[in-house]
């Protein structure tokens, strides 16, 4: 601490002369300057006044020749005038204005007075070789003299302004120079005694920061700059140390994480900032049968799938895909692979994004096995069709024909094999459009389809059944709404199972509300009721076929599945927003 204050004393003390210095030049010339400007703020009074006496002098001695020259004229008003010019040059030197014209003016004023008592004539006595007119002669060549005086005076203060300037400027010059010189050696000083050394370290600093600690630094002569060497060099010493003992631990870690993501079961391939693959682990090269000279290529490109640069970019731009991606279909050794795939951004802690993460799955034995499910599901539903409505015929006739009396048991039976076979029959439809669905094989009839009648429509058809449990129905659409390309029967089918679940689990007196508004380019249509919920645990698998959640269970679990595959025809996303005992709502987004 002693050391260090040594040198701040020194700079302090160094940069303090300096500016001690300047100021005091800075001081003198704006007090030489003040000082100047008031005299010659004195002087311009001065010599104003004297020349303004000097003018109503000689006004008022030119009224007193027209007077003496008018033989007509009032002695009273000459002696106004005469009265005026002795008062006005009386003034001017108890003023004591520094002009010898007016002390020789008032004398040889007094010698006209006199000579003026003493003619008899005064209008013809005003000639130059008679005693009045010479006595008035003089008087106005003293006021003269007295003007041309004043105007000496003044060019005689501006001469020694002007010498006062010059000698002020030279001083500030002088002061100026000196301040140059002083901080000339006192920057040479402190560049010779710190500047060097402190380059010298930060050389050192850049050397490290590049990974050579080895570095040399000179000897100073500051006890300062020396003690900051000394403790540099040890900081570097500890840092290579450290980084000898760090080395292999990080080399271990390395290793360890590459261990992690080659064992991964998945494929995995990390993508840089620009989309190109970065790194792809053992099980990636095996399901798309590369290997690492990949690295470095446009991931888009070496898939030949020009939609991927689109999500990429999505992708790395922090957003997500607002759909799960098609299967990527590659031939590998012969054979077709089916992979699925989830693009992942990866960020910094700080915020700004890496890179991204492609994860695939190889579903080709998944995929095949779907396909022959549906298509036995599909086959069977077709054979089990045909006896089930003859069945349903059959026992439509039998009811008919036989009758038993209103108290009797077999009534109770007849109804209930009546609905089981019509439970039967809508089981059997739902596992024919499910299969449809999935397959490819259900096609859609676009067209265009205004909300708003859709809705009337829907709350229409669920009107009696909302009103027996005292439930409103309520739409409420958020203008402008664009008309949709939609398969109006399809999309019919999704609001009715919506309602139908809507008021299945809403309790009496609930309400039940169709919104309908524009987000960019989809327009979101969501069914919101208030009523029970779903547990947070099964929203995840709440579009799963055969899945049903909720305490009240009925059906196949197929209704909900069967609405998010007519969605995802449509070009839309289905979802679901629930929170328990606080309402669902149940959301497609469509687009326009």
């Amino acid at each position: 601490m002693k050391w260090s204050m040594k040198l701040r004393t020194r700079l302090f003390l160094s940069i303090s002369a300096l500016v001690t210095v300047a100021l005091l030049g800075l001081l003198l010339g704006l007090f030489s300057v003040l000082q100047m400007a008031t005299m010659q703020q004195r002087l311009v009074q001065d010599t104003t006044h004297t020349l303004s006496l000097g003018l109503q002098l000689r006004q008022n001695l030119g009224e007193q020749l027209n007077l003496i020259l008018d033989p007509d004229t009032v002695p009273e008003n000459l002696l106004a005038l005469q009265s005026r010019f002795q008062t006005l040059l009386s003034q001017g030197l108890e003023e004591g204005v520094p002009n010898a014209g007016f002390n020789q003016a008032k004398s040889n004023y007094q010698a006209f007075l006199e000579a003026y008592r003493q003619s008899p004539a005064p209008s013809r006595s005003m000639g130059i070789d008679q005693p009045l007119g010479s006595a008035f002669n003089q008087v106005r060549n003293d006021l003269i003299d007295s003007h041309k005086q004043t105007l000496e005076q003044i060019i005689h203060a501006e001469e020694h302004s002007r010498d006062r300037a010059l000698l002020i400027s030279g001083m500030l010059g002088m002061m100026g120079l000196t301040v140059l010189v002083l901080g000339f050696m006192t920057a040479h000083n402190i560049a010779r005694r710190f500047g060097q050394p402190i380059e010298a370290l930060a050389k050192a600093a850049d050397q490290v920061g590049q990974g050579n600690f080895d570095v040399t630094l000179p000897v100073t002569k500051g006890s300062e700059l020396s003690l900051l060497t000394r403790r540099f060099g040890l900081m570097a010493d500890a840092l290579r140390k450290h980084q000898a003992t760090n080395v292999d631990e990080l080399l271990a870690g390395q290793q360890r994480l590459q261990a992690v993501l080659d064992s991964i079961d998945d494929g995995l391939l990390i993508i840089d900032r620009q989309g190109r693959l970065e790194h792809l682990n053992p099980v990636a090269q095996r399901q798309l049968g590369w290997d690492p000279s990949r690295i470095g290529v446009s991931l888009a490109e070496a898939l030949q799938r020009p939609e991927l640069e689109q999500q990429m970019r999505l992708v790395l731009r922090g957003g997500s895909l607002d759909r799960p991606p098609e299967d990527l279909s590659l031939e590998v050794d012969d054979e077709i692979r089916l992979l699925t795939y989830s693009l992942t951004p990866v960020s910094h802690p700080q915020g700004p994004i890496l890179g991204a993460v492609m994860v695939l799955h190889d579903v080709t034995e998944q995929r095949a096995f779907e396909r022959v499910r549906s298509e036995f599901v599909l086959r069977a539903s077709h054979e089990l069709r045909t006896p089930v409505t003859g069945m349903h015929m059959a026992f439509g006739l039998l009811r008919e024909r036989i009758s038993f009396p209103p108290e009797a048991r077999e009534n109770d039976l007849l109804d209930t094999i009546g609905e089981e076979m019509q439970r039967l029959t809508q089981l059997i439809n739902d596992l024919l459009n499910f299969s449809r669905y999935q397959s490819g094989l259900q096609k859609l009839e676009l067209a265009p389809c205004a909300l708003d009648e859709l809705f009337e429509r829907a709350v229409a058809r669920f009107a009696e059944q909302a009103a027996a449990k005292q439930i409103e129905l309520v739409c409420e659409l958020e203008p402008p709404l664009p008309r949709i390309q939609a398969d109006i029967a399809q999309i019919e089918r999704v609001l009715d199972n919506l309602l139908h679940n809507a008021i299945r689990h809403t309790a009496s007196g609930g309400r039940i509300r169709l919104h309908a508004r524009r987000h960019a380019e989809r327009v979101i249509i969501s069914v919101e009721d208030n009523g029970e919920g779903i547990a947070y645990g099964q929203q995840g698998r709440i579009f799963e076929p055969f899945v049903q959640v909720g305490r009240k269970k009925g059906g196949a679990g197929l209704g909900l599945a069967l609405c998010k595959e007519i969605v995802q025809l449509h070009g839309g996303r289905m979802g679901v927003f629930s929170r328990p005992g606080q309402g669902t709502q149940f959301y497609m987004a469509l687009p326009v």
